[in-house]
Protein backbone atom coordinates (compact mmCIF):
# COMPACT_ATOMS: atom_id res chain seq x y z
CA UNK A 1 0.00 0.00 0.00
CA UNK A 2 1.69 3.16 -1.18
CA UNK A 3 1.60 6.91 -0.69
CA UNK A 4 3.65 9.57 -2.47
CA UNK A 5 4.85 12.43 -0.30
CA UNK A 6 5.69 15.34 -2.57
CA UNK A 7 8.24 17.58 -0.84
CA UNK A 8 10.22 20.66 -1.77
CA UNK A 9 13.30 18.40 -1.95
CA UNK A 10 11.71 15.75 -4.20
CA UNK A 11 9.11 12.98 -4.09
CA UNK A 12 9.15 10.10 -1.59
CA UNK A 13 7.21 6.93 -2.43
CA UNK A 14 6.24 5.11 0.77
CA UNK A 15 5.12 1.53 1.32
CA UNK A 16 3.02 1.07 4.47
CA UNK A 17 3.08 -1.93 6.81
CA UNK A 18 -0.68 -2.51 6.66
CA UNK A 19 -0.66 -5.98 8.28
CA UNK A 20 1.71 -5.12 11.11
CA UNK A 21 0.38 -1.60 11.86
CA UNK A 22 -3.27 -1.46 10.66
CA UNK A 23 -4.46 1.30 13.03
CA UNK A 24 -1.42 3.52 12.44
CA UNK A 25 -1.62 3.04 8.66
CA UNK A 26 -5.36 3.89 8.74
CA UNK A 27 -4.55 7.04 10.72
CA UNK A 28 -1.78 8.04 8.29
CA UNK A 29 -3.76 7.28 5.12
CA UNK A 30 -6.86 9.17 6.26
CA UNK A 31 -4.77 12.19 7.34
CA UNK A 32 -3.20 12.10 3.85
CA UNK A 33 -6.68 11.85 2.34
CA UNK A 34 -7.78 14.88 4.38
CA UNK A 35 -4.67 16.71 3.07
CA UNK A 36 -3.68 17.32 6.69
CA UNK A 37 -0.01 16.95 5.79
CA UNK A 38 -0.07 19.50 2.97
CA UNK A 39 2.34 22.40 3.69
CA UNK A 40 3.63 20.75 6.89
CA UNK A 41 7.29 21.57 7.25
CA UNK A 42 10.14 19.38 8.42
CA UNK A 43 10.64 21.22 11.68
CA UNK A 44 13.47 19.01 12.95
CA UNK A 45 16.30 17.57 10.83
CA UNK A 46 19.36 15.86 12.31
CA UNK A 47 21.89 14.63 9.79
CA UNK A 48 22.24 10.82 9.68
CA UNK A 49 19.57 10.54 12.40
CA UNK A 50 16.02 11.62 11.45
CA UNK A 51 13.79 14.29 9.92
CA UNK A 52 10.46 15.04 11.63
CA UNK A 53 7.24 16.50 10.25
CA UNK A 54 3.44 16.10 10.48
CA UNK A 55 2.70 19.13 12.68
CA UNK A 56 0.50 21.75 10.94
CA UNK A 57 1.72 24.41 13.40
CA UNK A 58 5.37 23.76 12.50
CA UNK A 59 6.38 23.95 16.17
CA UNK A 60 6.72 20.27 17.01
CA UNK A 61 3.97 20.59 19.61
CA UNK A 62 0.84 20.35 17.44
CA UNK A 63 -1.12 17.89 15.38
CA UNK A 64 -3.80 15.30 16.13
CA UNK A 65 -4.80 11.86 14.90
CA UNK A 66 -7.65 11.25 12.47
CA UNK A 67 -9.66 10.04 15.46
CA UNK A 68 -9.30 13.46 17.05
CA UNK A 69 -10.53 15.04 13.82
CA UNK A 70 -13.59 12.76 13.85
CA UNK A 71 -14.43 12.40 17.53
CA UNK A 72 -13.00 15.45 19.29
CA UNK A 73 -10.25 16.27 21.78
CA UNK A 74 -10.77 13.14 23.89
CA UNK A 75 -9.56 11.11 20.89
CA UNK A 76 -6.76 13.50 19.87
CA UNK A 77 -4.18 10.74 20.42
CA UNK A 78 -4.40 6.96 20.19
CA UNK A 79 -2.35 4.14 21.71
CA UNK A 80 0.61 2.86 19.67
CA UNK A 81 0.69 -0.66 18.27
CA UNK A 82 3.66 -2.46 19.80
CA UNK A 83 3.29 -5.99 18.42
CA UNK A 84 5.04 -7.14 16.34
CA UNK A 85 8.21 -5.21 17.20
CA UNK A 86 9.49 -3.32 14.16
CA UNK A 87 12.98 -1.88 14.53
CA UNK A 88 14.65 1.31 13.26
CA UNK A 89 17.34 -0.57 11.33
CA UNK A 90 18.01 1.56 8.25
CA UNK A 91 17.46 4.97 6.59
CA UNK A 92 14.04 5.62 5.05
CA UNK A 93 11.80 4.10 7.73
CA UNK A 94 8.65 6.03 8.72
CA UNK A 95 7.85 6.06 12.42
CA UNK A 96 5.17 7.82 14.44
CA UNK A 97 6.31 10.22 17.16
CA UNK A 98 5.49 9.11 20.69
CA UNK A 99 3.98 12.16 22.44
CA UNK A 100 4.11 10.37 25.81
CA UNK A 101 2.70 7.17 27.36
CA UNK A 102 2.86 5.45 23.94
CA UNK A 103 0.26 7.82 22.51
CA UNK A 104 0.40 8.91 18.85
CA UNK A 105 -1.08 11.80 16.89
CA UNK A 106 -0.14 13.04 13.43
CA UNK A 107 3.59 13.69 13.75
CA UNK A 108 6.04 11.23 12.24
CA UNK A 109 9.70 11.07 11.34
CA UNK A 110 11.83 9.38 8.68
CA UNK A 111 15.08 7.75 9.73
CA UNK A 112 18.29 9.04 8.11
CA UNK A 113 20.73 6.59 9.69
CA UNK A 114 21.40 2.91 10.37
CA UNK A 115 20.69 0.89 13.51
CA UNK A 116 18.85 3.48 15.61
CA UNK A 117 17.86 0.75 18.06
CA UNK A 118 17.40 3.16 20.98
CA UNK A 119 14.24 4.41 19.19
CA UNK A 120 12.63 0.96 19.01
CA UNK A 121 10.75 0.98 22.31
CA UNK A 122 9.69 4.63 22.08
CA UNK A 123 8.34 5.04 18.55
CA UNK A 124 6.16 3.07 16.14
CA UNK A 125 7.60 2.08 12.72
CA UNK A 126 4.80 1.82 10.14
CA UNK A 127 6.35 2.12 6.66
CA UNK A 128 9.41 2.74 4.53
CA UNK A 129 10.58 4.87 1.62
CA UNK A 130 10.95 2.64 -1.45
CA UNK A 131 11.60 5.34 -4.06
CA UNK A 132 13.06 8.83 -3.76
CA UNK A 133 16.19 8.16 -1.73
CA UNK A 134 17.87 11.04 -3.57
CA UNK A 135 15.22 13.37 -2.11
CA UNK A 136 15.86 11.86 1.33
CA UNK A 137 19.59 12.51 0.83
CA UNK A 138 18.78 16.15 -0.02
CA UNK A 139 16.84 16.50 3.23
CA UNK A 140 19.67 14.85 5.15
CA UNK A 141 22.13 17.38 3.70
CA UNK A 142 20.04 20.40 4.82
CA UNK A 143 21.96 23.06 6.73
CA UNK A 144 20.35 23.58 10.14
CA UNK A 145 20.80 25.78 13.19
CA UNK A 146 21.70 24.60 16.70
CA UNK A 147 18.06 23.56 17.25
CA UNK A 148 18.12 21.35 14.12
CA UNK A 149 15.75 23.66 12.24
CA UNK A 150 16.68 23.93 8.52
CA UNK A 151 17.68 27.41 7.42
CA UNK A 152 15.77 26.83 4.20
CA UNK A 153 12.17 25.77 4.70
CA UNK A 154 11.52 22.12 3.74
CA UNK A 155 7.85 21.16 3.35
CA UNK A 156 5.47 18.43 2.27
CA UNK A 157 3.64 20.10 -0.61
CA UNK A 158 1.15 17.33 -1.45
CA UNK A 159 0.23 13.73 -0.66
CA UNK A 160 -1.01 11.22 -3.25
CA UNK A 161 -2.60 7.95 -2.10
CA UNK A 162 -1.88 5.15 -4.57
CA UNK A 163 -3.79 2.48 -2.65
CA UNK A 164 -6.05 2.65 0.43
CA UNK A 165 -7.49 -0.69 1.68
CA UNK A 166 -9.41 0.88 4.58
CA UNK A 167 -13.02 2.10 4.21
CA UNK A 168 -13.53 5.72 5.20
CA UNK A 169 -14.80 6.12 8.78
CA UNK A 170 -18.28 7.61 9.20
CA UNK A 171 -18.16 11.38 9.29
CA UNK A 172 -14.89 11.72 7.36
CA UNK A 173 -15.26 14.66 4.98
CA UNK A 174 -12.78 14.46 2.12
CA UNK A 175 -11.93 17.85 0.55
CA UNK A 176 -12.69 18.01 -3.18
CA UNK A 177 -9.61 20.14 -3.84
CA UNK A 178 -6.33 20.47 -2.01
CA UNK A 179 -6.77 23.31 0.50
CA UNK A 180 -4.76 26.49 0.17
CA UNK A 181 -2.12 27.02 2.86
CA UNK A 182 -3.30 29.14 5.75
CA UNK A 183 -1.77 32.53 6.39
CA UNK A 184 -0.32 31.10 9.60
CA UNK A 185 1.58 28.51 7.55
CA UNK A 186 2.90 30.96 4.96
CA UNK A 187 3.55 33.87 7.29
CA UNK A 188 4.86 31.94 10.28
CA UNK A 189 7.46 33.23 12.68
CA UNK A 190 9.82 30.69 11.16
CA UNK A 191 10.01 32.66 7.92
CA UNK A 192 9.96 36.05 9.66
CA UNK A 193 13.15 35.21 11.54
CA UNK A 194 15.42 35.52 8.52
CA UNK A 195 14.90 32.00 7.20
CA UNK A 196 14.79 31.10 3.52
CA UNK A 197 11.47 30.16 1.90
CA UNK A 198 11.15 26.68 0.41
CA UNK A 199 10.74 28.00 -3.14
CA UNK A 200 13.43 30.68 -2.86
CA UNK A 201 16.31 30.15 -5.27
CA UNK A 202 19.69 30.07 -3.57
CA UNK A 203 22.70 31.07 -5.64
CA UNK A 204 25.57 29.47 -3.74
CA UNK A 205 28.12 30.88 -6.21
CA UNK A 206 27.11 34.53 -5.82
CA UNK A 207 30.03 36.71 -4.75
CA UNK A 208 32.64 33.99 -5.23
CA UNK A 209 35.73 34.20 -7.43
CA UNK A 210 36.19 31.87 -10.40
CA UNK A 211 38.71 29.87 -8.39
CA UNK A 212 36.30 29.50 -5.45
CA UNK A 213 33.46 28.44 -7.80
CA UNK A 214 35.69 25.84 -9.42
CA UNK A 215 36.71 24.52 -5.98
CA UNK A 216 33.07 24.35 -4.81
CA UNK A 217 32.00 22.43 -7.94
CA UNK A 218 34.90 20.01 -7.53
CA UNK A 219 33.96 19.48 -3.87
CA UNK A 220 30.33 18.69 -4.79
CA UNK A 221 31.45 16.25 -7.49
CA UNK A 222 33.81 14.55 -5.04
CA UNK A 223 31.01 14.15 -2.48
CA UNK A 224 28.71 12.74 -5.16
CA UNK A 225 31.36 10.20 -6.20
CA UNK A 226 31.96 9.29 -2.55
CA UNK A 227 28.23 8.72 -2.03
CA UNK A 228 28.15 6.34 -5.01
CA UNK A 229 31.24 4.50 -3.77
CA UNK A 230 29.64 4.06 -0.34
CA UNK A 231 26.45 2.72 -1.94
CA UNK A 232 28.35 0.09 -3.94
CA UNK A 233 30.50 -0.86 -0.94
CA UNK A 234 33.85 0.59 -2.09
CA UNK A 235 33.96 3.10 0.79
CA UNK A 236 33.07 2.51 4.44
CA UNK A 237 31.34 5.90 4.59
CA UNK A 238 30.95 9.15 2.62
CA UNK A 239 33.13 10.96 5.13
CA UNK A 240 35.95 8.42 4.98
CA UNK A 241 39.35 10.06 4.57
CA UNK A 242 42.84 8.57 4.18
CA UNK A 243 45.11 8.69 7.26
CA UNK A 244 47.33 11.75 7.52
CA UNK A 245 50.40 9.80 8.66
CA UNK A 246 50.75 7.52 5.61
CA UNK A 247 53.00 8.40 2.67
CA UNK A 248 52.70 7.08 -0.88
CA UNK A 249 55.96 6.59 -2.81
CA UNK A 250 56.11 5.65 -6.50
CA UNK A 251 58.48 5.46 -9.50
CA UNK A 252 60.79 3.23 -7.46
CA UNK A 253 63.62 1.22 -8.99
CA UNK A 254 62.62 -2.49 -9.04
CA UNK A 255 65.82 -3.30 -7.10
CA UNK A 256 64.88 -1.02 -4.16
CA UNK A 257 63.88 -3.01 -1.07
CA UNK A 258 61.70 -2.38 1.99
CA UNK A 259 64.82 -2.09 4.14
CA UNK A 260 66.28 0.54 1.80
CA UNK A 261 63.19 2.70 2.19
CA UNK A 262 63.07 2.12 5.94
CA UNK A 263 66.65 3.39 6.35
CA UNK A 264 66.08 6.42 4.10
CA UNK A 265 62.71 7.55 5.49
CA UNK A 266 63.23 6.73 9.19
CA UNK A 267 65.38 9.85 9.56
CA UNK A 268 62.15 11.88 9.46
CA UNK A 269 60.54 10.03 12.37
CA UNK A 270 59.51 6.68 13.75
CA UNK A 271 57.93 4.28 11.26
CA UNK A 272 55.54 1.64 12.56
CA UNK A 273 56.75 -1.96 12.51
CA UNK A 274 56.06 -3.66 9.14
CA UNK A 275 54.61 -0.38 7.84
CA UNK A 276 57.26 0.43 5.23
CA UNK A 277 56.09 -1.85 2.47
CA UNK A 278 56.82 -2.05 -1.24
CA UNK A 279 53.77 -3.48 -3.04
CA UNK A 280 54.62 -6.60 -5.01
CA UNK A 281 52.99 -8.89 -7.55
CA UNK A 282 51.35 -11.75 -5.62
CA UNK A 283 52.56 -14.43 -8.00
CA UNK A 284 56.03 -13.30 -9.09
CA UNK A 285 56.77 -11.17 -5.99
CA UNK A 286 58.34 -8.58 -8.30
CA UNK A 287 58.17 -4.97 -7.15
CA UNK A 288 55.29 -2.94 -8.60
CA UNK A 289 57.52 0.09 -7.97
CA UNK A 290 55.34 1.84 -5.38
CA UNK A 291 55.13 1.70 -1.60
CA UNK A 292 53.28 2.90 1.50
CA UNK A 293 55.10 4.21 4.58
CA UNK A 294 53.22 4.73 7.85
CA UNK A 295 54.79 7.11 10.38
CA UNK A 296 53.72 7.34 14.01
CA UNK A 297 52.61 10.98 13.56
CA UNK A 298 51.45 13.31 10.74
CA UNK A 299 54.33 15.80 11.31
CA UNK A 300 56.99 13.23 10.34
CA UNK A 301 54.91 12.29 7.30
CA UNK A 302 54.66 15.94 6.28
CA UNK A 303 58.43 16.48 6.66
CA UNK A 304 59.16 13.46 4.48
CA UNK A 305 56.68 14.69 1.87
CA UNK A 306 58.43 18.06 1.52
CA UNK A 307 61.98 16.69 1.59
CA UNK A 308 61.82 13.50 -0.47
CA UNK A 309 59.82 14.31 -3.60
CA UNK A 310 61.98 13.96 -6.77
CA UNK A 311 64.92 12.57 -4.77
CA UNK A 312 67.25 10.10 -6.49
CA UNK A 313 67.10 6.55 -5.03
CA UNK A 314 68.91 3.72 -6.86
CA UNK A 315 69.23 5.88 -9.99
CA UNK A 316 65.47 6.63 -10.04
CA UNK A 317 63.83 9.95 -9.14
CA UNK A 318 60.94 8.99 -6.90
CA UNK A 319 57.62 10.76 -6.49
CA UNK A 320 56.17 11.21 -3.00
CA UNK A 321 52.60 12.15 -2.04
CA UNK A 322 50.17 11.73 0.83
CA UNK A 323 48.33 8.41 0.65
CA UNK A 324 44.77 8.39 -0.73
CA UNK A 325 44.10 4.80 0.38
CA UNK A 326 41.39 4.04 2.97
CA UNK A 327 42.23 0.33 3.18
CA UNK A 328 43.42 0.65 6.79
CA UNK A 329 40.12 2.06 8.03
CA UNK A 330 37.71 -0.06 10.07
CA UNK A 331 34.77 -0.92 7.83
CA UNK A 332 32.34 -1.94 10.60
CA UNK A 333 30.73 -4.74 8.61
CA UNK A 334 30.43 -2.80 5.34
CA UNK A 335 32.12 -3.62 2.07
Amino acid sequence: MSVILETTKGDLTVDLYIKERPKTCLNFLKLCKMKSYNFNRFHHVERNFLCQTGDPTGTGRGGESIFGVLYGQQAKYYEAEQVPVLKHTKPGLLSMVNVGDNMLGSQFFITLGDNLDYLDKEHCVFGEVVEGHDALLNINEAICDENHIPYQDIRITHTVILDDPFPDPSGLEIPIHSPEPTREMLDSSFLQSGRIAADEDINEMEGKTAEEIEEAIADKEAKARATILEMVGDLPSVDAAPPENVLFVCKLNPVTTDDDLMIIFSRFGKIFYNSCEIIRDRQTMNSLQYAFIEFDNPKSCEDAYFKMDNVLIDDRRIHVDFSQSVSRLQWKGKG
